[in-house]
């Protein structure tokens, strides 16, 4: 993201002399430029210029040979005396009389390396000579090479006529090394391109407090100096010939070129403009590449440097042909794509025949500059941002360049900023325009006006704007604003403002992002905090209570809600027992699966839902009962379809036949009750599966039958005998439970006699009907809750949910529910029988039950399971 260094910004706005990085990001964050960090060199605290007085070489016994050295930091007596500092230095590379930098105690140092007076070798040193990879300027040229900083040799400051004012013992060394600077660091949205530059920064600071704003990107006026030529008829020659522009954009609609001559390849760039490259993050290279990168940064305009010897008349402007590929400026090596838009001349005289550049996004290794050019071509063009962008992703190469045109570049811009780079050319490098070879190919197109009603403004954000202050914030943006007038169909006369974007600001296309820019420059605290109301009757849908009905079944049940992956093995059909041509089978393979050993998509809740209760069995659980709701995968014939060919939106019949390929999905619910224990556990019974998906069906209000299983027409991965189907009165199947056959529990580790059910939630909601919601809602009592536990001994014929029902019917409106907690069989009830007990919640809605009353329920529920069941109480 982009950084803004203050010297810099306040060249083109005014800025008070005490700003701070942190009050500046409070500024821009007002205009919605948000701070990332603020960068500083990490040095705090006193570092000043020292002169070295006295410097004695003291030979150590391991053989090293430090200097103790006496130094004048700025510190006099009352009578002016010299107060000189004692410092132990390690490097040799300085001699009496030299300038250097000198941390004082208390100066910290980038690392949070702490400077304070201490002893040693003899000595107690008050300070520290620094060295630049110390102070974090390894980098910089200027104070390249091992040893301490000279800032001044003792003849250069003997010399009269040098001006040696600045680095007198005691001047403040951070300012003089660049260090006291801080950098912020902002974060740019994609719609605010502009903001990748000082001069779009420097805009929006302006907008935020109002400081006078210069224009840098503005053309020079006629007569002045350097003033932007016009175009000749001796320019080097260019040619743009997109024959495939992408949405019918085309790729390049402006190509500038600007030639300088005899400029001297030694020359460096100026310490000034390297050291602002380096503190925007970029690396300094040469004067040529330097100057193109800096005017970049400061105008938003990126531009290109060719060698001048190196380019062949004419430049052409294409897109890439099968097959070619371009070295590029990182020695990639890069196959390209028909949609790239290349730079490309023409040597031997074959027209736009080699590759020279990806426009817009980096130029290619053969016409760079190096350290032989002294003739130097300069390219400021307008890229399509969609031909950018592509391009920039496809080669993962996020230039500089790219990230500035795919979110748009001022139409206006190109002959300025390669203007300014001539003239950097001219002053640092020595080298002389050619003003007879001034190219400007290509016309940009204008942003198309938009009528914007000024009520508009504040009947969508809620503030009270006037006429007035949407004209002036428009016109402040940089927007051209014209008053208009428009009759309505009754003869009523609006007034409207016609607008037309600035250049920069190619994000503005409707009515809305005008909007947007008064709220934002006026203020977003302006906008008042409001909760919207939600509407009355909307909410939920049936289908959504329903489904969520029927997990708060499953968990009232007592049941844990598990989340599988639904990609499985197709091991696991064999797994699950299901049959060869058994619908489940055809399952949908993934063409890039997470996992190799899982390419499918499930077919079956169970089948991730099994492994899930192995596991947890396996990791110590005695008992394990878990459900899941989900969808489940069913191929439709013909398999999947045909993506269609990019580039172009497909038509209605080709998206109708993608959509009728795709797989169908079903939503399932299911369970598994499985236990570590011994075989005939009430946890483990079929029955209780069998009870468990009738009560689920029950509290979505769908009306259910319970048929047994043939044991000639088994379901997989179900015991054939003892399986249940659940159907609809008219014999649509919702699901099946029971307990699972022996082959599937050993199979996945299940232990003895596993139940589990499994039925589609889609058909259920569809079967419950649209006058019924997800459960009755009962009327709430504050009154205290009777228990009774009830144990009935039962032919082993008698399913647990009839006994359940008899109970509930027993005991009527005070019932608030019955629940299954134990089965037991043994000696005890009898051979053929079995021990049923339930939990009894019973509770009034306007009083508290007495004892009688709830007796009085026990004995009629006694009485009902004895006589239509035959039914036993057990003690």
């Amino acid at each position: 993201m982009p950084y803004v260094v203050m010297p810099w910004l306040g060249e083109h706005v005014e800025l008070p002399k005490d700003l701070t990085a942190e009050r500046l990001a409070a500024d821009l964050v007002r205009v919605g430029l948000e701070e990332e960090a603020i960068h500083s060199s990490g040095v705090t605290g006193p570092l000043v210029v020292g002169r070295v007085l006295e410097r004695t070489p003291e030979p150590q016994k391991n053989g090293k040979v430090i200097n103790w050295c006496q130094l004048d930091t700025g510190e006099r007596t009352e009578d002016g005396e010299v107060v000189p500092r004692g410092v132990i230095c390690g490097a040799h590379n300085f001699e009496v009389g030299d300038a250097v930098v000198v941390a004082l105690p208390g100066a910290v140092l980038p690392g949070d390396f702490v400077i304070a007076s201490r002893k040693t070798y003899g000595h107690v040193s008050n300070g520290m000579i620094c060295s630049a990879e110390e102070l974090g300027l390894a980098d910089d040229p200027r104070y390249a090479g091992d040893g301490i900083i000279v800032l001044a040799t003792a003849a250069e400051l003997a010399d009269d006529s040098a001006d040696s004012a600045h680095l007198a013992p005691g001047t403040d060394a951070l300012a003089l090394l660049g260090l006291a600077d801080e950098v912020l660091e902002i974060n740019v949205t994609p719609d605010r391109g502009y903001c990748f530059s000082v001069r779009g920064v420097a805009r929006e600071y302006a907008h935020a407090t109002g400081a006078r704003f210069t224009d840098p990107g503005l053309p020079a006026p006629a007569g002045s100096a350097p003033a932007t030529p016009e175009p000749t008829t001796e320019a080097f020659v260019v040619e743009i010939d997109d024959d495939a522009p992408i949405h019918g954009v085309v790729g390049c609609d402006r190509f500038v070129t600007r030639v300088v001559r005899g400029v001297d390849p030694a020359a460096p760039s100026p310490q000034w403009l390297q050291e602002r490259l380096r503190k925007a993050g970029m690396r300094p290279i040469s004067l040529a590449v330097d100057a193109t990168n800096y005017v970049m940064l400061d105008l938003g305009q990126p531009l290109h440097a060719y060698d001048l010897a190196r380019v062949h008349e004419p430049i052409v402007v294409r897109r890439a042909r099968a097959g070619e590929r371009l070295v590029t400026l990182d020695d990639a090596d890069r196959a390209l794509d028909a949609e790239d838009l290349l730079i490309t001349d023409s040597p031997d005289g074959v027209r736009g025949a080699r590759p020279i550049g990806i426009g817009g996004v980096m130029g290619g290794a053969s016409t760079e500059v190096s350290d032989a050019t002294t003739d130097v071509l300069v390219e400021a063009a307008h890229f399509d941002p969609v031909t950018i962008a592509r391009s920039a992703r496809r080669h993962k190469l996020p230039s500089e360049a790219s990230r500035r045109f795919e979110r748009g570049v001022d139409t206006r811009l190109q002959a300025i900023a390669a203007q300014r780079v001539v003239g950097l050319l001219v002053t640092y490098g020595g080298g002389t325009a050619d003003d007879a070879r001034v190219g400007d190919v290509g016309v940009t197109t204008a942003a198309a006006p938009i009528v914007l009603d000024p009520a508009a403004v504040s009947a969508l954000v809620g503030v009270d704007y006037t006429e007035d202050e949407v004209h002036d914030t428009l016109v402040e943006i940089g927007a051209d604003v014209q008053a208009i007038l428009s009759s309505g169909e009754d003869s009523s006369v609006t007034h409207e403002l016609l607008v037309t974007p600035p250049t920069w600001r190619p994000d503005l296309t409707a009515p809305e992002d005008l909007i947007e820019e008064v709220v934002r420059l006026r203020g977003y605290d302006a906008v008042p905090s409001v909760l919207p109301h939600a509407a009355v009757g909307h909410g939920l849908t049936r289908e959504q209570r329903l489904r969520r009905g029927a997990q708060r079944t499953l968990a009232e049940a007592g049941l844990v809600q598990v989340l599988s992956f639904p990609f499985v093995s197709p091991q696991v059909h064999d797994d699950l027992g299901e049959p060869v041509g058994d619908e489940r089978r055809s399952a949908e393979r993934l063409a890039n699966p997470m996992a190799d050993d899982a390419p499918e998509l499930r077919t079956s809740l169970l089948a991730t839902l099994l492994p899930i209760a192995a596991r947890n069995l396996a990791r110590g659980a005695g008992e394990v009962a878990v459900y899941e709701v989900g969808m489940v995968t069913r191929t439709r014939p013909g398999g999947p379809g045909l993506l269609p060919a990019g580039g172009s939106y497909p038509g209605e019949d080709v998206v109708a036949a993608l959509l009728k390929s795709v797989p169908e999905q079903e939503e399932h619910a299911a369970a598994v009750l499985a236990s570590a224990g011994r075989a005939g556990s009430g946890a483990e019974s079929a029955e209780t599966a069998i009870a468990l998906a009738v009560r689920l069906a029950s509290s979505l209000g769908t009306v259910v039958e319970v048929h047994a299983r043939p044991v000639s027409s088994p379901r997989a991965p179900f015991h054939p005998g003892r399986c249940a189907e659940l159907t609809t009165p008219d014999g649509f199947v919702l699901g099946h439970a029971g307990e699972l056959a022996p082959s599937v529990a050993r199979a996945f580790g299940l232990g003895a006699r596993p139940a589990a059910l499994e039925l589609d939630l889609g058909a259920l909601v569809t079967a419950a009907g649209n006058g019924l919601a997800a459960g009755p809602v009962g009327k709430l009592s504050t009154f205290p809750l009777a228990k009774e536990d009830l144990a009935f001994a039962v032919d082993a014929r008698v399913p647990a949910e009839t006994v359940r029902r008899t109970i509930l019917e027993a005991a009527g409106d005070l019932a608030e529910s019955v629940e299954l907690f134990d089965v037991y069989e043994g000696e005890q009830v009898g051979e053929g029988r079995r021990s049923l007990a339930f939990a009894l919640r019973l509770r009034a809605g306007d009083h508290t039950l007495t004892a009688a009353e709830t007796a009085a329920v026990r004995e009629a529920a006694v009485a009902l399971v004895a006589e239509r069941l035959g039914g036993e109480l057990r003690a």
